[in-house]
C-alpha cells in the first residue's frame, strides 16, 4: 500500500492563511479613486465652502457666532426672515430683468457680428478680430469714468439702463465665443443653402442657427451668470437709488446693516445662488458640448 505525500504548501493551515488577491470589482473601484483623485479633492474643496454657507443658514443667531459646525436646531425660518428684513423680491426682478434683458440684447448683437467675422469674406475682418479680443482684454474698469460721465449727461444714472444698453451694441467675449463656434459648422451646408437661393440672413437663420444651439446656449449661460453676479456696474450706476439695487448690491448691504446676524447673511446668499445653480444644472450638457466644440477650431 502506497501513500501520497502531500505538499506542505497544499496544507489546509496555509492555504488559509495566504492573502486573497483583490477581486476585479475592488481593483476597478481603487483604480477609479486613483484616476479621480485630484479631481476627487479639488470637488471637495469647492463644496466645503457651499455646505458651510448651507449649515450656516439653518442655525440659530447665537450657534452662527461659534465655532461648531452642524446645526444644533434646524431653522428653516430663517429663509423667510430674509424677506421680512429686506425687500428681496424686488432686488430679484431687478437682477432678473438686469440679465435677461442683457442676455437677449447679447445675443441680437453678438450672433450676427460673430457670423460676419467667421463666414463673410471683407476687407478688414481678421483687424476687426483683432479688436475684439483686444477689447475682450480690456478692464472694465479703465473705462468707467467716461461711461460714468456719458450716462450722467444722458439722465439715465440711478436706473439699470445704462447696464442693458452696452450689450444691444455687443459682447466682446460672447462675440469671440460665437465666433469660435461657427467655425466648427461644416462651410458644405452654407453653401448649399447658397445655392438654393438662401441669402447670408437666410443661411444664418435657417441653417447656422439650429446647428449652433450649443454654442448660443454656452454663450448665453456665461452672459446671464456674469451679470446676474455683476456687483460692480450695479453699484457704481444704480447704487444711489436702493428700489434699483439688484441682489449682488442688496446682499452687500445685508450683510452691513445685519452684520451680527450672519445666519440671516447665510440664508439670504444661499437665495442669490439659487437660481444660477439650477440654471446651470438643467443647461449644463448644452453649456458642455459648447465650450467643447468652439476649442475645435481656431
Amino acid at each position: 500500500m502506497t501513500t501520497l505525500d502531500t505538499p506542505l504548501d497544499a496544507s489546509p493551515s496555509r492555504a488559509a492563511s495566504r492573502p486573497r488577491a483583490a477581486g476585479p470589482g475592488a481593483r476597478s473601484a481603487l483604480h477609479w479613486i486613483a484616476v479621480h483623485s485630484l479631481a476627487l479633492a479639488l470637488t471637495l474643496m469647492f463644496l466645503l465652502p457651499l455646505v458651510f454657507i448651507a449649515l450656516t443658514a439653518v442655525m440659530s443667531d447665537q450657534q452662527a457666532l461659534t465655532s461648531q459646525l452642524w446645526p444644533r436646531e434646524w431653522h428653516w425660518e430663517n429663509f423667510a426672515h430674509v424677506f421680512t428684513r429686506s425687500p428681496m423680491l424686488s432686488y430679484f426682478g431687478n437682477s432678473l430683468l438686469y440679465s435677461g434683458l442683457a442676455t437677449v440684447g447679447m445675443l441680437l448683437s453678438s450672433v450676427p457680428a460673430a457670423y460676419a467675422l467667421a463666414r463673410l469674406r471683407w476687407r478688414g475682418r481678421n483687424l476687426a478680430f483683432f479688436a475684439v479680443v483686444a477689447a475682450m482684454l480690456l478692464p472694465p474698469q479703465v473705462v468707467a469714468v467716461p461711461l460714468y460721465l456719458l450716462w450722467a449727461q444722458l439722465g439715465l444714472t440711478g436706473t439699470l439702463w445704462p447696464l442693458v444698453v452696452p450689450y444691444l451694441l455687443g459682447d466682446f467675449f460672447s462675440i469671440f465665443l460665437l465666433r469660435q463656434f461657427f467655425l466648427t459648422i461644416p462651410e458644405d451646408y452654407a453653401d448649399a443653402a447658397r445655392v438654393d437661393g438662401c441669402s447670408e440672413l437666410q443661411v444664418l437663420w435657417r441653417v447656422i442657427l439650429p446647428m449652433a444651439r450649443p454654442g448660443i446656449a454656452a454663450a448665453a449661460l456665461f452672459c446671464f451668470l456674469y451679470t446676474w453676479n455683476d456687483y460692480f456696474g450695479p453699484l457704481l450706476y444704480a447704487g444711489e437709488r436702493p428700489e434699483s439695487w439688484t441682489l449682488s448690491v442688496a446682499l452687500a448691504s445685508f450683510r452691513g446693516l445685519h452684520h451680527v446676524e450672519w445666519n440671516l447673511t447665510m440664508a439670504a446668499t444661499v437665495l442669490v445662488m439659487l437660481p444660477a445653480v439650477v440654471l446651470f444644472l438643467f443647461a449644463q450638457k448644452s453649456f458642455v458640448k459648447g465650450i467643447t466644440f468652439t476649442g475645435v477650431k481656431g
